[in-house]
Order: structure tokens, then C-alpha cells, then sequence
């Protein structure tokens, strides 16, 4: 199947670039002698997800229980729901567990570890919990040296639970402005998840598992002595908002709409395509960045970076494509049936808005078709 013979907008992934992606990434994380456990949440498809485990049973990262169900039904055993539980989703896990999942739950009070160690008792079945860890200040998480840390570990144990360790995410790494500054990240959200593990060892805790991650400071880690695993998700097909942090460059980024040209107001300069904020997603993430790229960034059929046209403006089903400068003389000839790839600001957000992925194979032709899925 040609992309011409796809009906838009369509969600285009070039399975080369992804394959780069995932061998780059598995290779830095082995030379830094920690094990990988891949965050599903941006692809949610198995075909993806095959491609970036270690193991046919994983391990791997979600961030909803549906995920999990989904995974969990192809075989993968080893899960980390990565948001703090909410207690009544707790009977949920448990059920999972029962089904065969080793699935592990994240926590960063004191009144959840209750709530685990009771859904533990209830079920006769020891829960796996790891304690959130504050590196950055981003947003959730118990902070390095708060008492709060050994009085959760207590809660839990005591109650029927397990703990398992300890966990973090860099999230402030995304606003960094610098390679350097992912690097320092990098450096902090290490020292705050083996300095919360080595404090809850000392009070008699095993903590097994330190797990740091996001896609910024795994790419630019040096050293994670002490860290046993690495979260990262994006990285799979990265974005414009990862490009613009300089963790990567466009020619790494291997998600693009393919949308079509229905027509035109000439005196604004703009062409108007079949794809909207449903298709793109409403992610302007890169309006923050030195380089605004609008909704998207506009590419010719091939996936050639048209310069400066990027989709200035979208509707639910209408997007607008224009030069960033605004001067209508500089967008060049785009004719109604012109077909056109975006490159999103987003890839988890963009994503969601479809249901499948058309492989681009070597030859720029459709080689496969995967089912993604969505929603909670």
C-alpha cells in the first residue's frame, strides 16, 4: 500500500527511525549497567512494545490500569503502574495480580500504604509497592530526607505489603535549556533515588529496586551507580518538543500525519488540511521553546522538513498550514489533493488521537498496519 492510497488524516510511523531509536537507547542504558524497563504509555501497542522489551514477559512502564490489562493479555508479566495508586483501584490490582501479573504500585504517603497494606491482608496477597521519590520539585513524591520516607516503608511492611524500593521521575528535565542542564538533572534525580534507598536500607528496609527515568535524563545520563533501572517512553518515536530540548533531531522523530490539502484562503496565505487538533492532538508544548512550531511541522510526502511551514492554527477537523513568517507570498504552492506529513509537538498526545500506526517500511510504502488503543 502506497501513502497515497490512504484515506487522511492518518497516522504515519517510520519503522526505521523507531528501530534506531530503541537500539540507541538499549545500548547507553547496558554500557551504564542498569536494565531497561521501557514506559508503554506513548505507543500502547504490543507491536511497538515487542521491540522494545527485553523479555517477551517485559519488563515494562504503564501508566493506566487498561494498559496493563492490555500487556498482561500478550503475555507481559513484569509491570510498573507508574501512578500513585488511588486506593479504589487497588481491588483492580489485586485482580491483575491474580491473573498472573507481578504488577507493582507506586506510592508517596503514608495513608496509601495503609490503604495497600490492607487491600494486601484483604487478598492474602503481598503488594508490591515502590515509595515516589520528590527529585525535581515536578510534582509528586516524598522529598530526599523527610521522615515521611521510613514512616511509609513502616506502614506498608507492617500492614501486609511489600516494599520493593524506591522510584522517581525527573519531569523538571523537560524545562531544562541545555544539555548540560539534563545532565545536572540526570545527576540530582540519581542522588535523590539512591540516597532514599540507602536511607530505608539503614533502617532495616531491603529497597531492591531504585528506578529513575525520563527521556531527557536517560539520554544524557554518565553515571547511574546505585539506579538498577531506567524508565523512558518517548524516546520510541520522540518529538518536536524532544528536539527541542536538543535530546534528538528531527531525523529521529518517527511519527507523522498524513493529511491532505482541501483548499486554501490565498490572501492569508494558508492552506487548509483535513487535519485538525483531533488528529494532532491540542499539544502546543513547544510554545515555551526558543522555536514555536505551531501545531506541527510540516513535511512533503517523503517526510522532507518543508522550511519554515508549520500548522499555524487547528480546528477539530481543520488545520491551517502557513509560513511562520505569515507573509502569504512565502508558502509555496500547495494544490487541493496535496499531500502533506506533520510532525507532532507530542508523540503520546498525537498519538491517542488514533487507533493504529501505518508502518512506513524502507521503501516509503505502507509495510504493516498495528492496532494501538486508548482511554482508561
Amino acid at each position: 500500500m502506497h501513502l497515497s492510497d490512504l484515506e487522511t488524516p492518518a497516522l504515519l510511523l517510520d519503522e526505521a527511525r523507531m528501530e534506531r531509536n530503541i537500539t540507541r537507547m538499549r545500548s547507553h542504558l547496558a554500557a551504564l549497567g542498569v536494565d531497561f524497563r521501557p514506559h508503554v504509555k506513548t505507543s500502547k501497542s504490543i507491536d511497538v512494545a515487542r521491540r522494545m522489551m527485553t523479555r517477551p514477559t517485559g519488563p515494562i512502564t504503564v501508566s493506566t490500569l487498561k494498559e496493563a490489562e492490555y500487556f498482561l493479555a500478550h503475555g507481559v508479566t513484569d509491570i510498573l503502574y507508574a501512578v500513585g495508586i488511588a486506593p479504589g483501584k487497588l481491588e483492580h490490582v489485586v485482580a491483575l495480580r491474580r491473573k498472573g501479573a507481578r504488577l507493582t504500585v507506586i506510592l508517596d504517603s503514608v495513608e496509601a500504604a495503609q490503604a495497600v497494606a490492607r487491600a494486601s491482608q484483604a487478598a492474602g496477597d503481598a503488594v508490591s509497592a515502590l515509595i515516589e521519590i520528590d527529585s525535581d520539585g515536578h510534582r509528586s513524591g516524598v522529598q530526599p530526607g523527610d521522615p515521611l520516607l521510613i514512616d511509609i516503608a513502616r506502614a506498608l511492611e507492617s500492614g501486609g505489603g511489600e516494599l520493593a524500593g524506591v522510584m522517581t521521575h525527573a519531569g523538571s528535565s523537560y524545562n531544562c535549556r541545555s544539555v548540560a542542564a539534563i545532565r545536572g538533572m540526570a545527576e540530582q534525580e540519581r542522588d535523590a533515588a539512591v540516597s532514599c534507598a540507602r536511607r530505608l536500607r539503614e533502617a532495616g528496609f531491603a529497597a531492591p529496586v531504585v528506578s529513575v527515568g525520563s527521556t531527557p535524563t536517560a539520554t544524557y545520563a554518565r553515571d547511574l551507580t546505585g539506579v538498577t533501572e531506567v524508565r523512558t517512553g518517548v524516546f520510541v518515536f520522540f518529538d518536536l518538543f524532544m528536539a527541542g530540548l536538543g535530546v534528538c533531531s528531527l531525523d529521529d522523530l518517527a511519527l507523522t500525519v498524513l493529511t491532505t490539502v482541501i483548499g486554501h484562503q490565498r490572501d492569508k496565505g494558508w492552506a487548509i488540511v483535513d487535519a485538525g487538533w483531533m488528529a494532532m492532538s491540542r499539544d502546543r508544548g513547544t510554545a515555551k521553546q526558543a522555536v514555536d512550531q505551531g501545531y506541527g511541522l510540516v513535511c512533503n510526502l517523503d517526510g522532507q522538513v518543508i522550511p519554515e511551514v508549520i500548522m499555524v492554527d487547528a480546528n477539530q477537523e481543520h488545520g491551517i498550514v502557513a509560513h511562520r513568517s505569515g507573509n502569504p507570498s512565502q508558502l509555496p504552492a500547495l494544490p487541493v489533493g496535496t499531500l502533506l506529513r506533520v510532525l507532532p509537538n507530542h508523540a503520546c498526545a498525537t498519538g491517542a488521537q488514533h487507533d493504529r500506526y501505518h508502518v512506513v517500511g524502507a521503501d516509503g510504502a505502507v509495510s504493516a498496519v498495528w492496532p494501538r488503543f486508548s482511554g482508561w
